[in-house]
């Protein structure tokens, strides 16, 4: 019992969204129930001007007299009629009120199950993204699409529990007002069976949190296999993979399959014990004449209407404990306590006028880890190109990570001029930098508007200028459908030169003041890195650049380079200096040159 209020608390926070809907929920309920209930209360006068046809009582029994006395003024021969069109206008009441609640709760159930996949995919946008980095994508994709559909599972199971909670409570009372020596008993039958069926499903929160567990690693070898297919088949490791991805579907087979085979017990044994009971109430009413036989067969009416109430209530249960987890899993994600979040500031950027300065930057992944960078203290001027060099692991795209605001430095600051970075609006701060890197991300629609997308007002002009200016326009033209093609998942369809020039006419038509090159053509061929270069000189005049490179040959006109190892700024200065500096600089480009010339 303890686990199950346990399970209601957890999904409250999602119902007070709409905090009018249960008390509605519950009053519709309460209706429903009492017109059905009084409609077959009913029966029993019925009943008895069958047998009786002057008969107004028959019984001390109070409630019995209320319903005798409602036809008292009817003529015996009309009363079998009107009673009957009684009952059946109650019983369509009941069926419209029941009706009303199902619509009522269907919108909103959709409204709840909306807000909460809108709610997570915006914690994704809005947290860190170093928060993103250090978890796995396979666990926010199963709380985005798996656990939000369970915990909305859950929210339909607890209201159909309120509503058969209210039908008991209505069913339960009739049931005293027509005999309470009766209604005892089969109380407390009830209460022994409900305790029964909790103790043998007692496993079924625990296999809850195993079935949790199990679609995460499910869905997380889906994102992998599907994501690296093309590794997968070079390194001919199918037979494995096929190994790894059918072992998580048996897990995921096998705890759903025990959760079916807990859930499913309900159902049987609830029937069997049922039908036990009502024979017992009708052996127990006959031979100890506890009733008239319309009262005992009212009586036994109502109770077999609760009965399935009462085997939903115990199914209600076992449900939401098997759901907790998927509550449990979808309230943490909401959660804003414990999760780092990048917030944007007040302050318009209204453009650069003199340089970017960093002042003992630091950043943690993790507390518990070494910095990624620590005592970053550098300035990007205005208008000049700044090259950031050093072996992987350095901590460049640490660094453009904390310019971009992917992620808040844990110490030290940025200024954007004389502004700390983080008192900057977010969007005219990123409205103003465009990056293009070596990982290029398309999406799964046409090239225009994978274009498009660096500003989504852009016209087909602007688009078609920036695609010449990158050296795409020709190949585009080309294609079956030209700008209108699409490039399928991730531009598989494309080369990596062609996605690295469409990725360069996304940042084109974007028309950045702040431009960052994070290994842009580390790695293309020689044909397809000049027409990069070519169009990357191009775009980098009047802008401030930062280039990440391997290739140290790319940023030999860099204005700046500064060198990073193991997190630090080791060297800084232009190409002549850092040469006869003879330091890391030096042994580095010294060794890819010689490399050049074997």
């Amino acid at each position: 019992m303890l686990k199950t209020i346990e399970a209601i608390k957890a999904l409250l926070p999602l119902l007070k969204l709409y905090p009018w809907a249960i008390p509605t929920i519950v009053v519709l309920g309460i209706l429903s129930s009492l017109s059905e209930g009084l409609g077959i209360s009913l029966f029993i006068p019925l009943l008895q001007g069958l047998n009786q046809p002057n008969a107004q009582s028959g019984s001390g029994n109070a409630f019995l007299q209320v319903l005798n006395r409602l036809f008292s003024g009817v003529a015996p021969e009309n009363r079998f009629l009107i009673i009957s069109v009684f009952i059946f206008g109650l019983i369509v009441v009941k069926s419209c009120l029941s009706y009303g609640n199902m619509t009522m709760f269907s919108w909103l159930n959709s409204q709840i199950s909306h807000r909460l996949r809108s709610g997570i995919f915006r914690q994704l946008l809005s947290v860190s993204y170093s928060y993103l980095e250090r978890n796995e994508s396979g666990k926010f994709l199963n709380v985005l699409a798996t656990e939000t559909w369970q915990t909305s599972r859950a929210l339909s199971v607890l209201v159909g529990l309120i509503i058969d909670l209210c039908t008991v409570l209505v069913f339960a009372t009739l049931l005293l007002l027509l005999s309470w020596q009766l209604t005892v008993i089969v109380t407390v039958v009830i209460v022994l069976i409900s305790l029964f069926i909790q103790v043998v499903t007692r496993q079924v929160k625990s296999l809850g949190d195993q079935a949790v567990q199990a679609n995460k690693a499910l869905l997380g070898r889906m994102w992998e296999g599907l994501g690296g297919m093309r590794l997968i088949r070079v390194f001919g490791r199918e037979r494995y993979e096929q190994g790894r991805f059918d072992a998580a579907s048996h897990q995921v087979r096998r705890v759903f399959f025990q959760l079916d085979v807990l859930s499913n017990m309900v159902g049987p044994m609830s029937e069997v014990l049922s039908a036990a009971l009502l024979l017992l109430i009708l052996v127990f009413g006959l031979s100890n004449a506890q009733a008239s036989l319309p009262t005992l067969l009212t009586f036994v009416f109502i109770l077999y209407r609760l009965q399935p109430k009462v085997k939903q209530i115990d199914g209600s249960r076992v449900a939401l404990l098997s759901l907790m987890s998927s509550v449990e899993e979808v309230n943490t994600m909401l959660a804003s306590t414990d999760k780092p979040y990048i917030r944007s500031g007040q302050t318009q950027f209204r453009g650069l006028q003199s340089a970017i300065a960093l002042e003992s930057v630091a950043f943690h992944y993790l507390e518990s880890e070494q910095p990624a960078v620590q005592d970053i203290s550098i300035r990007i001027p205005k208008g000049k190109t700044t090259a950031l060099v050093g072996p992987s692991g350095a901590g460049k795209s640490t660094l453009i990570n904390l310019l971009c605001r992917l992620s808040d430095p844990t110490a030290g600051e940025i200024y954007i001029d004389r502004t700390p970075l983080r008192e900057l609006d977010l969007d005219s701060w990123r409205s103003r930098i465009a990056i293009v890197s070596q990982d290029i991300y398309l999406f799964s629609t046409t090239i225009r508007e994978n274009i498009a997308y660096g500003r989504l007002e852009a016209t087909d002009d602007e688009v078609i200028a920036a695609a010449q200016l990158a050296n795409a326009h020709d190949f585009i033209v080309q294609l079956p459908y030209g700008y209108e093609t699409k490039v399928g998942d991730r531009g598989i369809r494309l080369s990596g030169g062609q996605r690295q020039r469409l990725a360069l006419a996304r940042a084109i038509v974007r028309n950045p003041e702040i431009l960052i090159l994070d290994e842009a053509t580390n790695a293309l061929d020689s044909i397809a890195e000049d027409l990069i270069q070519e169009a990357l000189r191009t775009l980098s005049q009047n802008r401030t650049v930062i280039v990440i490179a391997h290739r140290l040959s790319t940023i030999e006109q860099a204005d700046q380079i500064v060198v990073l190892n193991e997190g630090r700024v080791v060297e800084q200065g232009n190409l002549q200096q850092l040469l006869d500096h003879r330091g890391l600089f030096a042994k580095l480009y010294q060794l890819q040159y010689r490399n050049t010339q074997v």
